[in-house]
């Protein structure tokens, strides 16, 4: 009976760990407005975000002076992408890209409101253009950064038809805290009692590292399988938004690897201490 419930509250921290750790990961880092807003910041800095960034404001930024100059005035692609390329990797570019971020997540986590940009999701650039540095050369064209310019970050996916909807995932953003927490939790509870109730505690411990080495491991594999996935998602981004967007899963992948290598590091550090304290007790037996 004592093994039988042994066994179930070990399957129960099974069960619930592979749950816990990336769902904690994506509620500190996805699904938590502050963590992808922590996230897009980083992500600014890239080196390999930081071109395609310019090169989206530097398209804006032509089309901007374009449509206010009406062919009078010749824009030199040249400047205006050089001016795009240091204000990217100066120091404005990144809380600047944040918050632009930040907007996008509300649209989506957010529940739906009217006069929001119901129909499309969108990014504004509009605070990077009305940067000092953008300033001044538009000024020379003699045209002024708009209050609002809004960027596509999705097409319609060719298979349905469909595009992503305001507030698509409130729910998550709802629920995932109460997920997250719970699958803790219980993860945390089921390995403690596990511990608590097994007839021999160095083999309890022992068999909680391995599970925590499986879930490091199927976490690991699961990223790659995932992959072709998220590949898919990306393929409705479409030009430089494509390119960023690229950097920024990478990003997130590392720090879902960040997370799965201490689940792993914990695992190994319980199983051997496991391993220590069983070898301990199967000293102590004879003996007495």
């Amino acid at each position: 009976m004592r093994f039988a419930v042994t066994f179930l509250l070990w399957l129960g921290t099974t069960v619930a760990l592979p749950v816990a750790v990336p769902a904690v990961w994506a509620q500190l880092t996805i699904v938590g407005e502050d963590g992808w807003t922590a996230l897009a910041q980083k992500a600014a800095a890239d080196p390999a975000l930081q071109p395609a960034a310019a090169a989206e404001l530097a398209t804006r930024a032509t089309a901007l002076i374009a449509a206010h100059g009406g062919g009078r005035y010749p824009v030199d692609g040249a400047q205006l992408h050089d001016v795009a390329g240091a204000f990217t990797a100066g120091p404005s570019f990144p809380p600047l890209f944040a918050q632009a971020n930040r907007e996008a997540h509300r649209w989506l986590f957010s529940a739906p409101q009217s006069g929001q940009n119901g129909n499309q999701w969108v990014i504004d650039l509009a605070p990077m253009l009305n940067d000092a540095s953008f300033q001044q050369i538009l000024s020379t064209y003699r045209v002024q950064a708009p209050a609002t310019l809004t960027v596509p970050l999705t097409v319609s996916i060719p298979s349905t038809g469909q595009s992503v909807r305001q507030g698509q995932l409130n729910r998550v953003a709802t629920w995932g805290p109460w997920v997250s927490s719970g699958a803790v939790a219980l993860s945390g509870l089921c390995g403690l009692l596990t511990v608590a109730v097994a007839r021999r505690r160095g083999k309890a411990l022992a068999s909680v590292g391995i599970s925590a080495l499986l879930v490091g491991a199927a976490g690991w594999a699961g990223i790659e399988v995932g992959g072709r996935y998220v590949d898919d998602a990306l393929n409705t981004t479409t030009g430089d938004i494509r390119q960023i967007a690229d950097v920024m899963v990478r990003h997130a992948e590392a720090g879902m690897h960040q997370w799965l290598n201490l689940t792993l590091a914990a695992g190994a550090a319980l199983a051997g201490f496991g391993v220590l304290v069983a070898m301990a007790g199967s000293v102590r037996r004879p003996s007495a």
